[in-house]
């Protein structure tokens, strides 16, 4: 699976109430739900009012701490993210993209890249090209499982298709 998208850049430490505030929660459409995607995070009213389907987030350590909500993940995937590359997640973030089929990557590198880059990236090897400087990087990819999870849109979709589980 290749991904190729424009760089959108966060910093460390972003919790799932900047992802998704706590005052949407109520709201259960999906697509009203997306027109939140890290409306609290700093920089999130212009990205949400410029990102287009197929951009990549890219943020720093521990992205998506904080509360258990799937919402935040639900609102990114829901706004067109085609992948969250972070240098580590939260681990219920990491759970829960898993389980709704969103891509992440883990990357030390988030630094090399630059707001508005177009990078194309390689899920399964963990092959990060940044085009603009003709540059690939390594990230760390999921686990099989994971993967293939992913790759079935999520959890309940991959359940359905397996037989033997």
């Amino acid at each position: 699976m290749v991904i190729k998208g424009k760089v959108w850049l966060f910093g460390e430490d972003i919790d799932t109430d900047q992802i998704y505030p706590g005052k949407y929660l109520p709201i259960t459409d999906k697509e009203e739900m997306a027109r939140h995607a890290m409306e609290g995070a700093e920089g999130g009213r212009g990205f949400i009012s410029h990102v287009k389907a197929g951009d990549v987030l890219v943020a720093g350590k521990n992205f998506g701490c904080g509360s258990s909500r799937e919402h935040a993940v639900v609102a990114l995937k829901g706004i067109g993210i085609s992948v969250v590359i972070a240098r580590s997640f939260a681990r219920i973030f990491r759970r829960n993209a898993v389980n709704i089929g969103m891509p992440i990557l883990q990357f030390d590198g988030a630094d090399n890249l630059h707001q508005g880059d177009v990078v194309e990236i390689h899920l399964a090897t963990g092959e990060v090209v940044d085009v603009a400087h003709n540059t690939t990087y390594r990230a760390k990819t999921v686990s099989e499982l994971e993967m293939s999870i992913m790759k079935a849109g999520g959890l309940l979709p991959f359940l359905k298709n397996t037989p033997d589980i």
